[in-house]
């Protein structure tokens, strides 16, 4: 029979033994972070589009030219020279004239810096998507949840009106408001919060329905709780994981919207530019300029895949599988 040594035996200290480090307590949120920053892809979707957004913000602050500027010098004669469609250079002597000007990106048909304009048009189409998004978000995730709440004769009539709005088509909807509205921010703005907020009424109405029934609801409505307060204290906390999934999904389709409106023409007016707008001009150079339009079509690009695979990190991360438990 073996007998315990002295030795074999360790004292524990500086650890709350109350607290099993193995299995301790992890909230839902917690989770949901641990989840997404194990997704290699959503992490890549966040880096694009955080580096991305850091050049739309601090690239025409600190770069040598306006996003409106016509970029010109003055020839020994006195001549004044603008410089049109020039090839991105480096200061090399590459242009005549313009040795000594940098145009990383080139310069359009006005003599504009394209690198300059592409990240104002990042910067203003990623302000049109968050300000849109923002405000459908509050729209429609309002409209399903007390659609589905109140459900019977409520839910019939706030329905049919949702099938109404989301049978007509969306060109139409803009032409109308080309009509009556100017061209610019106000009208892509207006495009997108009567476009952009059924996907989320759908979604909040979906989850209301699966929540109304559930024991706190039940509970607070027993000790005489008010509907509304049900509604945005109970039970949309609960529905913000799909929400904020929908977001993410709707801000690329956001972006794409705003750039359609302005390649068509109805959207960002000069010297104005975005995304879009920049990829219209560059399409009417393409067969003799195309390096025109390769920064805001890749821009564009980059901007969609980072969103959606924030979107699909976000989406598998609030519901994850059980083999990724």
């Amino acid at each position: 029979m073996y007998t315990p040594k002295a030795d074999d035996f360790e004292f524990i200290s500086g650890r709350d033994l109350n607290v099993d480090l193995n299995f301790a307590s992890q909230g839902y949120w917690k989770g949901v972070a641990i989840h997404f920053r194990r997704n290699k892809f959503a992490v890549a979707g966040v880096l694009i589009v955080a580096v991305i957004m850091l050049f739309a913000i601090f690239a025409p602050l600190i770069s040598p030219y306006e996003y409106q500027q016509i970029v010109s010098v003055t020839d020994s004669a006195g001549k004044q020279i603008i410089a049109k469609n020039l090839e991105p250079q480096l200061g090399t002597g590459s242009a005549e004239n313009f040795a000594d000007k940098i145009f990383l990106f080139g310069t359009d048909d006005m003599g504009r810096d394209l690198w300059t304009r592409t990240w104002q048009g990042a910067r203003v189409s990623l302000i049109i998507a968050f300000v849109a998004i923002f405000i459908d978000m509050v729209i429609g995730t309002s409209f399903g949840l007390i659609s589905g709440y109140f459900g019977g004769r409520v839910d019939n009539i706030m329905q049919r009106f949702l099938e109404i709005e989301s049978s007509v088509p969306t060109l139409v909807i803009i032409s109308i408001l080309a009509i009556f509205m100017d061209k610019g921010i106000g009208l892509v703005i207006a495009s997108l919060l009567l476009t952009e907020w059924i996907g989320m009424s759908k979604i909040a109405r979906a989850e209301c329905l699966k929540l109304k029934e559930r024991e706190y609801v039940l509970a607070s409505r027993t000790l005489g709780a008010g509907s509304f307060h049900i509604i945005f204290k109970q039970i949309l906390p609960n529905t913000i994981g799909p929400i904020i999934t929908q977001v993410m999904f709707s801000i690329p389709v956001a972006i794409f919207t705003e750039a359609f409106l302005s390649f068509v023409g109805v959207g960002i007016v000069l010297p104005q530019c975005s995304l879009g707008s920049l990829i219209e001009a560059g399409f009417n150079n393409i067969t003799v300029l195309p390096y025109q339009i390769l920064p805001p079509i890749s821009v564009l690009a980059l901007l969609m895949l980072g969103f959606n695979l924030i979107g699909d990190g976000f989406r598998e991360a609030l519901a994850p599988k059980l083999e990724d438990m």
